[in-house]
């Protein structure tokens, strides 16, 4: 009998402990920021580039995840990174934030955008509150941070890499469009300033995951949660580290001629699968001949 997956993911164990393809000391003396670093994928990608060799910050508003991360990091791996509490919603907490990676480590190599959230339901009935603040954080406060990066390398004439977690957005979301309004727009955003930022020697990209096994699915029911699963063509769900490794390969010299991609790692959802956020409706259970349970 097949073991049940695991609803949240990874431990700190499973992190220390998985296979890379990639090389001790790749980010040796590099910096990277990672924002919502403290949970689920962001906390994947901090484990992996800590690894690595890279100087780590993770940044997110939640001071406990944070620490509770960075202890896992020092404690499993003997290595000490950076926590800063901060929200991306507002600019002059982002520009702090800058000021104090350059002030201890002279500089950032690579930021990687992960902080934002959503919550499943009936797009009908969003709130204005509700909908402002998804596309408040995810958006603009990718944004904020894009920039704000951007403008630092400028000035210091140093090159830069940006990469921006998102999501499938081709054939749109269901019960969770404002996020997908939002992350089209961080795609578009990317694809435009990629050009833009070209001459400033500053890569722009983004991975678009598909079900990933995190704390996000914390937020979903249960009965949406456990067909995520088959809502690709592996039928299966992704881990953080399947995330964590496609930015490792776009922040690391493998991906010097590659800027405005947007490299999905879904298993397959984008050609085939859907899900359903907050719960199928009975028209579509119907319309493809399912059982509606009473």
């Amino acid at each position: 009998m097949t073991a049940p997956e695991k609803p949240f993911g990874l431990d700190d164990e499973e992190l220390i402990d998985q296979p890379t393809i990639f090389e001790d000391g790749l980010f040796k003396d590099k910096t990277v920021i990672i924002s919502g670093g403290g949970t689920g994928i962001g906390r994947g990608i901090a484990y992996l580039f800590a690894r690595l060799g890279a100087n780590v910050v993770i940044c997110g508003r939640k001071i406990e995840t944070l620490t509770k991360t960075a202890e896992g990091i020092c404690k499993g791996l003997g290595i000490d990174i950076a926590t800063h509490v901060m929200s991306i919603r507002e600019p002059e907490a982002v520009t702090g934030l800058f000021d104090r990676v350059w002030e201890e480590f002279g500089g950032l190599d690579l930021l990687i955008n992960n902080g934002g959230g959503q919550f499943p339901q009936d797009s009908i009935d969003n709130s204005i509150n509700g909908w402002n603040a998804v596309i408040d954080t995810n958006l603009n406060g990718t944004w904020y941070m894009m920039q704000t990066a951007a403008r630092r390398w400028r000035d210091a004439e140093q090159p830069g890499n940006i990469i921006n977690i998102v999501l499938n957005i081709d054939r749109g979301t269901r019960q969770t469009t404002h996020t997908c309004a939002a992350r089209a727009g961080v795609i578009y955003l990317s694809k435009s300033v990629a050009v833009e930022w070209a001459p400033l020697n500053i890569q722009v990209n983004c991975v678009s995951p598909g079900a990933i096994a995190s704390y996000g699915f914390r937020v979903y029911p249960p009965e949406a949660m456990a067909k995520f699963k088959d809502s690709n063509p592996m039928r299966r769900t992704g881990n953080v580290w399947d995330i964590a490794e496609a930015c490792a390969y776009l922040g690391s010299p493998a991906s010097n001629f590659v800027t405005g991609e947007v490299l999905t790692v879904d298993g397959g959802n984008q050609m085939w699968g859907e899900s359903w956020a907050f719960g199928e409706p009975e028209y579509f259970v119907k319309g493809r001949g399912g059982v509606v349970e009473s």
